[in-house]
């Protein structure tokens, strides 16, 4: 029962702030008509447009290791297209709908569980896909944060007015991370729980490949904005990894409304806002809509033609 009013709880909370958020977006746009954002979407370059489709699958591939990693940290062989296969759906469908831990665990569970996983160690990639996901996060904010701190909208209610506070929390958990590798041998027991740090090797391909894909994401948005944006990709990409740290911890579906409004208020004094949303627009379709579609054929027809068939 308490599980339960948790998660209703959890899912009420994400509702309020979509709407806080698409609140807010309206504010931010009230000046401009549906058809200036329109105009300003298909105002975009095929050329842009095509790079990053390009960026978006690329960023993909690059969360197969994900997976691969994890498999590798419990000692598990799957064959790669298989683990390719599985990463690929179920970080579509985390990415997309939200709830990692409900969605992508669920798909996870599905094919591997199929293929002679068993159920813990299927719970072990999961966490360790999901805490690979953070991490990576952490090291490319926690580094950019610090170099080239951004000041952080009141929107947010956060304790601080730069991020760079923020930036140091962030190094400083991937840090004690990288030690707990290179010098804890044995399990950390936890109440009833044990944990075991990864090697070093794979705790830094962790880091790797979980900042790469970061870095990829922020690209696609990047290059989808107007090409006048007075701003360095680097700029960007801290202003990116707050919005979408906002998104993910939000529990709303994808971030959808609190990245949006972060994004809007940050780059408004720069770039027109109409442009901004529709760059913003063509993203959604592009890093979200577009896998969705490509996901969602894959399991389809992997479901007709694999399912078990009932004899007659």
């Amino acid at each position: 029962m308490l599980k339960k009013l948790r998660l209703d709880f959890s899912s009420l909370f994400g509702l309020l702030l979509l709407v806080l958020s698409l609140w807010a977006i309206a504010q931010e746009l009230h000046e401009y008509s549906y058809r200036d954002v329109f105009n300003s979407l298909v105002a975009i370059p095929k050329s842009r447009l095509s790079w990053s489709i390009w960026l978006t699958a690329l960023g993909y591939l690059v969360m197969i290791g994900y997976d691969s990693l994890g498999l590798s940290y419990i000692g598990c062989s799957l064959a790669f297209n298989k683990v390719a296969f599985t990463s690929f759906i179920s970080s579509v469908f985390s990415n997309t709908i939200g709830f990692a831990l409900l969605t992508g665990s669920a798909i996870r569970y599905r094919f591997y569980s199929s293929w002679g996983v068993s159920a813990i160690a299927i719970a072990q990639v999961i966490a360790f896909a999901n805490f690979t996901f953070w991490l990576g996060l952490f090291a490319v904010a926690g580094v950019i944060f610090l170099t080239n701190p951004l000041k952080i909208p009141p929107l947010l209610h956060l304790p601080f007015a730069t991020a760079r506070p923020i930036g140091i929390i962030f190094l400083l958990l991937v840090i004690a991370y990288l030690l707990g590798s290179l010098l804890l041998k044995e399990p950390l027991r936890i109440r009833s729980q044990e944990f075991r740090f990864p090697s070093i090797k794979i705790s830094l391909a962790q880091i790797a490949i979980s900042s790469f894909d970061w870095i990829l994401a922020a690209a696609v948005l990047y290059i989808l904005l107007p090409a006048n944006t007075p701003l360095s990709y680097l700029d960007f990409l801290g202003i990116y990894l707050l919005a979408m740290f906002a998104g993910v911890v939000s529990n709303v579906p994808g971030g959808l409304g609190v990245f949006e409004t972060v994004i809007l208020i940050i780059l408004a004094p720069k770039v027109s806002k109409a442009a901004v949303f529709g760059s913003i627009l063509a993203y959604r379709g592009v890093y979200y809509f577009l896998p969705m579609i490509v996901a969602s054929g894959l399991l389809g027809v992997y479901e007709f033609r694999y399912r078990p068939r009932k004899k007659v």
